[in-house]
């Protein structure tokens, strides 16, 4: 029988790669938008960065910033 750890990552391998991409693509947001000087950009992409590693650290992804 799996161990309940193995188990849950099995379940969670299409979540976690999508979380992973989530938090990519607010990380290049946040560095366009730096980049650009683009205030609003930086904002919202902070924002976003946020909210996708709050989620990724609930479901115990453990990601940082950039990862």
């Amino acid at each position: 029988m799996p161990r309940a750890s193995s188990a849950r990552s099995d379940r969670g391998g299409g979540f976690a790669e999508a979380a992973r991409e989530r938090v990519s693509r607010a990380q290049a947001a946040l560095d366009a938008a730096l980049e650009a000087g683009d205030a609003y950009g930086m904002s919202v992409a902070a924002d976003e960065l946020e909210d996708a590693l709050r989620i990724a650290r609930e479901h115990g992804l453990g990601m940082e910033n950039g990862q």
